[in-house]
């Protein structure tokens, strides 16, 4: 046993040194513990019933006290928050080595679309297979929404990407007016959805609020939010902002879709959520040093990095297992395993749940994993129409699926998870050239 933890820690004492001064590890822990907070509380709000199947939003359905707690597990801001950290540094490397629009889009695409390729064929096999078994098409659509619910997020984080280059010229010449331009508009869009009563027209603020709210990372990279003073004024213009708006306005308290709420929050994405971002921004930044002091820990950011190298794999395949467990005890019709849902014994079960889910999602992670790795792309820079084109078609093929899974009531639709697929080889984002030489970095 000695000697196997020596080995780990040495393991992490190398990941360490080799890490640089210069790297903010805070934005690469907030990263890893952001998706944490997001599958265990994935596994928490959807609920399984032994008489009623899966329940998309059981816990918040079913208990509106847990509506206020969604303010601390709806963490998707701070996913943008240190994207938009991430992405400036990205680009703004990229402009120093005279690498285009057109490169850099490619090689984010490629980071984040290959992992997502093995799920969509995933997912369009189980659910011919289900079906061609006599699975009713309902049973085998609400499956696939529910695991492919973490398409949105990322069909969301692709809008940002695509516009974060002229977003980061914006921020540099204007400032916060080019943050607060963003956000009035996004709020002039979202009272005209609500006034005419359509959600639909509240889309275009899955980008607006988002791709506004991925600026404050701008503002903590350049250093706009340094000092306590100003994180504490986020914090409470965030908190602020949201207590009008659930109190005097019209928006629910859950930050979550819930049932029981006529409007949804996250769905689609409303002005709530930028100042709930603010709101955690400001709070999480003031934990900033302690936790540069923590991560100078060789263990704690040994972890941290390993975190990181499988995040997209995660992220993406956690809902399929919890998925894949729920149909397996309802068809064992395992009671004893699937109590009541917000009944003592299942908050009891809870941790034990979150457990066993946790040692299968990360064995699928060990298999799928690879996919993050992709070998070097040496082609020379393509078109810009290429890459556009190709995040168009994976937004399209995962905000559709996102909305309606994989199946309709005439059976599956088997062209929507191909179409992001088809996207990323169509479009040459997929393939890397010449293989690299053995050993080269």
């Amino acid at each position: 046993m000695s000697a196997m933890t020596s080995t780990r820690m040495s393991r992490a004492q190398q990941v360490d040194s080799a890490t640089p001064d210069s790297r903010n590890r805070v934005v690469d822990f907030l990263r890893a513990a952001a998706i944490t907070v997001v599958v265990l509380g994935h596994w928490t709000i959807i609920a399984v019933d032994a008489d009623g199947g899966i329940l998309p939003h059981g816990v918040l359905d079913g208990a509106a006290w847990t509506h206020p707690l969604t303010w601390v597990f709806q963490v998707m801001p701070i996913f943008f928050l240190v994207g938009g950290y991430s992405n400036a540094l990205s680009w703004r490397s990229a402009r120093r080595k005279g690498v285009g629009y057109a490169e850099w889009l490619r090689a984010r695409l490629r980071r984040l679309g290959i992992p997502l390729i093995p799920l969509l064929l995933a997912w369009l096999v189980i659910s011919v297979v289900a079906v061609a078994a006599g699975a009713p098409n309902a049973t085998v659509q609400l499956a696939s929404q529910m695991a492919l619910i973490p398409t949105w997020f990322l069909a969301a984080y692709l809008m940002v990407i695509l516009v974060a280059p002229p977003c980061l010229v914006l921020w540099e010449r204007f400032g916060w007016f080019s943050i607060i331009g963003v956000l009035a508009l996004a709020g002039i869009v979202d009272a005209l959805s609500l006034v005419a009563d359509q959600p639909l027209l509240g889309y275009p603020n899955y980008l607006l609020v988002w791709a506004a709210f991925h600026q404050f990372g701008y503002a903590w990279l350049d250093g706009r939010l340094a000092g306590a003073g100003r994180r504490l004024l986020l914090a409470a213009i965030g908190l602020v902002g949201l207590l009008l708006l659930v109190t005097v306005g019209p928006y629910p308290v859950s930050m979550i879709t819930s049932a029981a709420d006529e409007i949804s929050n996250s769905s689609p994405t409303r002005i709530t959520m930028a100042f709930l971002g603010m709101m955690q921004a400001g709070l999480v930044l003031l934990l900033e040093k302690p936790l540069t002091a923590l991560l100078r820990r060789p263990g704690l950011w040994f972890v941290t990095v390993l975190v990181n190298q499988r995040i997209m794999t995660w992220f993406l395949w956690h809902l399929t297992v919890m998925v894949g467990v729920a149909h397996l005890l309802l068809a064992l019709d395992a009671r004893a395993l699937l109590p009541e849902p917000l009944s003592g014994v299942w908050w009891a079960t809870r941790p034990v749940w979150a457990v066993v889910l946790l040692a299968l999602t990360g064995a699928v992670v060990l298999v799928m994993g690879r996919f993050e790795e992709p070998r070097p792309d040496e082609r020379p820079a393509p078109a810009v129409w290429k890459p556009l084109l190709a995040a168009v078609t994976v937004i399209a093929g995962l905000a559709v699926m996102a909305s309606v899974g994989t199946v309709s009531e005439s059976g599956v639709t088997w062209w929507w998870p191909l179409v992001p697929v088809a996207g990323m080889v169509v479009f040459r984002v997929v393939g890397t050239g010449k293989r690299s030489e053995p050993g080269a970095s």
